[in-house]
């Protein structure tokens, strides 16, 4: 059965290309172009698109890199692109054609922390810009006309799950951890000081769950459902994703609570760079979560 766009279960859903298409000039529509470099966007860009990079996002906290930064600096940020309260955003990426950097990750990075900071319409652009160009779509390179908003930031702390509370809770029978990322830096050496995962971490690439040769869009469900399956994830389960920073493990979190539907999903934002910047805690290398 063909899905009725916007999809998906809550706060944060997905249209297609046809969809956005039909609706592109509608009024009460934002649509946010997250490519990974502006010149990316200077050079292409979806028609009426207003460019924010997820860079803006993030900040070092005591130290700690990849911190969100304090509420009333995302605010003026948002307010700057034209946010508002009740009107959806479209959120896209694309690999860049000037800088070639896209990973994928820039719009479900940008998705989860629109949602994060408050706003409860946000759409993805199921295979973003790569999948519009490629069905020879009209791009645009003119700048549109913003008006800064008064959007206001309220932050959903219950999303995430903070580090006290994560070691707590991560070991518990009804909890299943996810680790979004490759399987080479689950089972060895990353950029990390420490080699390996946080023990009991279940190895689930993030990029598995996306179609091959476009990781801005997703798996067919019954493809989705079977890497589910085979990794013992259900929806009875707490699902906590992880990562290197907790960017990939945007798309999964996502993925769970507002596509999949599934009851308790968190994210553990600070991830394995602030698991590993505690010296005593131990990690685990190989393919085995323990």
């Amino acid at each position: 059965m063909a899905k009725e766009y916007p999809y998906g279960q809550g706060i944060v859903k997905w249209v297609s290309t046809v969809w956005l298409g039909q609706h592109l000039e509608d009024r009460d529509l934002l649509v946010l172009d997250t490519q990974p470099n502006v010149h990316d966007y200077i050079q292409e860009h979806i028609p009426g698109a207003v460019y924010m990079n997820e860079g803006l996002l993030r900040v070092p906290l005591k130290g700690l890199p990849a911190q969100y930064a304090p509420p009333e600096a995302v605010q003026a940020i948002l307010r700057r692109v034209g946010l508002q309260s009740g009107v959806p955003v479209v959120v896209y990426t694309g690999v860049g054609p000037f800088k070639g950097w896209g990973d994928g990750l820039e719009q479900t990075m940008v998705a989860y922390s629109l949602a994060r900071f408050g706003h409860d319409h946000v759409y993805i652009l199921d295979g973003g810009i790569d999948k519009w160009k490629a069905e020879g779509r009209r791009l645009a390179q003119e700048f549109p006309q913003v008006q800064e908003s008064d959007f206001a930031v309220r932050v959903h702390r219950e999303y995430a799950v903070e580090y006290d509370e994560f070691k707590a809770i991560k070991d518990r029978e009804d909890v299943i951890l996810l680790d979004a990322r490759p399987p080479t830096v689950y089972e060895g050496q990353g950029p990390w000081r420490k080699p390996g995962h946080i023990p009991g971490a279940i190895n689930l690439p993030w990029t598995n769950l996306m179609a091959p040769g476009n990781t801005r869009l997703l798996k067919p469900d019954e493809e989705i459902q079977a890497i589910l399956d085979r990794q013992g994830v259900t929806p009875d389960k707490t699902i906590i994703c992880s990562c290197g920073t907790g960017r990939e493990a945007s798309n999964e979190f996502i993925l769970f609570k507002w596509y999949l539907d599934f009851p308790r999903v968190r994210i553990y934002e600070g991830s394995f760079t602030e698991w590993t910047a505690y010296p005593e805690n131990p990690t685990v290398t190989g393919k085995n979560p323990r």
